[in-house]
């Protein structure tokens, strides 16, 4: 395969950077579709108890999802203002596709006890069509946005959007941070323009494969609307990262090559083989998502996995075709007068292999206590508190916690009582919360609305689930709702966690495998990532969900994380560590073969890939941060979690832990059976060695200096 790129690259530049030029007018034109396409419906898992009642409801139920106004006055019992918003509801009756519209000044509960805000909810009728649903709710909008206050409207399908188009605002504005700044540092990297700059174009195909990949999904599952900005800052990321490691393996090359195409060739026969297991290891950490039954992680999954994929056949097509064609203006890298290229990475390997039990004893313990808070990690749907401040889902629900009760406009638990449950299991079910209310539903069953106190995800809302299921028996009774949902996708990840790690651990070993031929390098690897991947999770979990320095990222404690977070940062961050581990591993052996030397091998592959993986790490810190400045809270979550991920991998374990426990094992570390090392000498991939370094230029003669007399 690397050989058909390299030739297709080299002989066909033109050809494929035309082809990739399709590709990427199709991601920018096409793909951008998806902003229209975007769900909030995150916590949805098909089969479950949950989705079934609510399913059901979808089916029966003649009421539809609701919007929701908050109208804000000095005082809302104004005549002039009762009057324009009895106007106004009876104007929203009226819409088509409109179930109800309460008067507020007749309803208890929707008026405030400051008397300075109102709630008006508009319910939609069951069973309308996309395009049906979009005119209603657009149409109240605008009627009741008329109205000559303060107003915000909110939930619902209108959410979705509302959080739809303020992600595309979030990519935009992240991609015009994250752009600039990196070109700078790949131009302060390579120390010229045109070298900085390819990088960037494959990050561009990058994005355009972001877009593309999740529109294609969006045809056939929900897309949450936290995938646009995850998708598209990882495949931003990935892309530098694969780049920076060809086109620094590409004038290393040079260095010896003078003909252009044929270090081209040289480039994708090395670099591009640990390109091509890294994109493999990476989608493998993700298919992990695809054992759960969750829409949202499933979807989540494969269009990162996409994403990934498509960033690596950037690097092994376009950037080989780009250099082809431009690489001869790129200099080569320059060799050192001393000979010792990245002295300060040879040094922390030498130390760290000599120090290795110092090493072990101080690096393993501080990450342990990082990783601590994990103990306590809770998950949750989380409320509008996850947005930022100046989203119109947030300004409503500021307006109602300054002027209404606490637990006003929180979404109950659904109980669906259906035909056949006998009177006293019926009265149970009302009974667990008082003020409960009940409603008919065509052809007999009943609604029942549980509250709880407290938030929607809080412990009362999903223990009254957990009552309901104790004291209902053999009943034909289902909950539904928000807790309800929560309740059964916590059940869902605690049954499904250890089948997803399994797979992931067995895919990552087969890989390595093939890479090392070594069956403890696979174990060595998993168990330093588990510690750097933990460190920062415990990290997360202490800002986002205890509250500590919250505020500097602009977010604040919720008391749990976001149920989307952990398994995103598991999956992405353990494939990213993969990935740089590829890169000091591919070094290693290189140099191993070449030396025959352990301990040496250990010392070269990190004095060579150290710099490489400490510049890419920093720049997918750059890329991750940028989209940290949007404020949506899940957001900040992953992009802070990856971000201390990647920096932990490629600092504290790559310099520290790899040479330390590379330099414990010895010569054990490439070990395996017998039987295995010949199937891996059969089968699996050997990567050519590079050529070694030019020796350093020989220093000038010393004039003689004349004899005294």
């Amino acid at each position: 395969m690397l050989s058909v790129c390299a030739r297709v690259a080299t002989r066909r530049p033109l050809t494929v950077m035309l082809l990739w030029g399709v590709f990427l007018l199709l991601g920018f034109g096409l793909g951008t579709g998806v902003f229209g396409r975007l769900s909030d419906d995150v916590p949805d898992v098909p089969g479950t108890e949950s989705q079934r009642a609510a399913d059901y409801l979808d089916d029966v139920d003649p009421e539809g999802e609701s919007v929701t106004a908050v109208v804000e006055a000095p005082s809302v019992a104004d005549p002039e203002l009762r009057a324009e918003i009895r106007r106004a509801v009876a104007d929203l009756r009226d819409i088509a596709g409109v179930a109800a519209v309460p008067d507020p000044y007749a309803t208890e509960g929707l008026v405030a006890g400051d008397g300075r805000a109102l709630l008006v909810p508009v319910t939609l009728r069951g069973g309308l069509d996309d395009d049906a649903e979009e005119e209603t709710v657009d149409a109240a909008v605008a009627r009741i946005a008329s109205v000559d206050a303060e107003v915000h409207v909110s939930g619902g399908p209108l959410l979705g959007r509302q959080t739809g188009e303020r992600a595309q605002e979030d990519v935009r504005d992240a991609e015009l941070i994250s752009l600039p700044v990196v070109l700078v540092l790949l131009f302060l990297i390579f120390g010229g323009l045109r070298a900085a700059g390819l990088p960037l174009l494959v990050a561009v195909g990058g994005i355009a494969g972001a877009f593309l990949a999740l529109f294609g999904f969006s045809q056939v599952t929900d897309i949450s609307v936290y995938a646009i900005q995850v998708t598209t800052m990882l495949g931003l990321g990935l892309a530098v990262d694969y780049a920076l490691l060809t086109v620094v393996r590409f004038r290393e090359e040079r260095r010896s090559t003078p003909d252009v195409a044929e270090a081209v060739r040289r480039t994708v026969a090395t670099a591009g083989r640990t390109v091509l297991f890294s994109g493999l290891t990476v989608a493998v950490s993700l298919a992990g998502l695809l054992v759960f039954p969750s829409t949202f992680l499933r979807s989540m999954g494969l269009a990162v996995a996409a994403v990934v994929v498509v960033d690596m056949l950037a690097a092994l097509t376009l950037l080989p075709a780009l250099l082809t064609r431009f690489g001869g203006k790129i200099s080569p890298a320059k060799v050192r007068a001393d000979g010792e290229e990245g002295r300060l990475f040879a040094r922390l390997a030498r130390f760290s292999a000599r120090r290795r039990v110092a090493v072990l004893a101080v690096v393993v313990p501080a990450l342990l206590v990082l990783a601590l808070p994990v103990a306590g990690l809770r998950i949750g749907i989380g409320d509008a508190r996850q947005l930022p401040a100046d989203t119109e889902a947030r300004q409503l629900y500021d307006s109602v916690e300054r002027h209404f009760p606490p637990g006003t406009g929180v979404s109950p638990v659904t109980v669906v009582v259906r035909p056949g449950t006998d009177a006293a299991t019926a009265g149970r079910v009302r009974a667990l919360a008082p003020g409960a209310t009940s409603r008919e539903l065509p052809g007999g069953a009943t609604v029942v609305e549980l509250r709880a106190a407290g938030p929607v995800d809080g412990a009362a809302a999903t223990g009254l689930v957990e009552k309901v299921r104790q004291v209902r028996g053999d009943a034909p009774v289902e909950v539904t709702g928000m807790a309800a949902r929560l309740v059964d996708f916590r059940s869902m990840l605690a049954d499904r966690a250890v089948w997803a790690a399994l797979t992931v651990l067995g895919g990552i070993s087969v890989l390595l495998f093939a890479f090392t031929g070594s069956v403890l390098l696979p174990l060595r690897t998993v168990a330093t990532t588990l510690l750097s991947l933990a460190a920062a999770l415990g990290v997360v979990v202490w800002v986002f969900q205890d509250g500590h320095l919250a505020g500097l990222l602009g977010a604040e404690g919720l008391g749990a994380l976001s149920l989307t977070a952990p398994p995103l940062i598991i999956a992405i961050a353990f494939g990213l560590a993969m990935d740089y581990e590829l890169f000091i591993l591919a070094r290693m052996r290189e140099a191993r073969e070449r030396s025959g030397d352990d301990r040496e091998a250990v010392v070269t592959g990190l004095r060579r890939s150290g710099r490489v993986v400490t510049c890419a790490a920093l720049l997918l810190a750059v890329v991750f941060g940028a989209f940290m400045t949007g404020g949506f809270s899940p957001v900040l979550q992953i992009g802070l979690g990856l971000t201390l991920a990647v920096l932990i991998d490629a600092t504290v374990v790559r310099m520290f832990l790899v040479p330390a426990t590379m330099a414990l094992l010895g010569r054990r570390a490439w070990w395996a059976p017998r039987p295995l090392r010949r199937l891996h000498d059969r089968l699996g991939l050997h990567e050519a060695p590079a050529p070694p370094a030019p020796p350093a230029p020989p220093a000038p003669p010393v004039p003689a200096q004349p004899a005294d007399r």
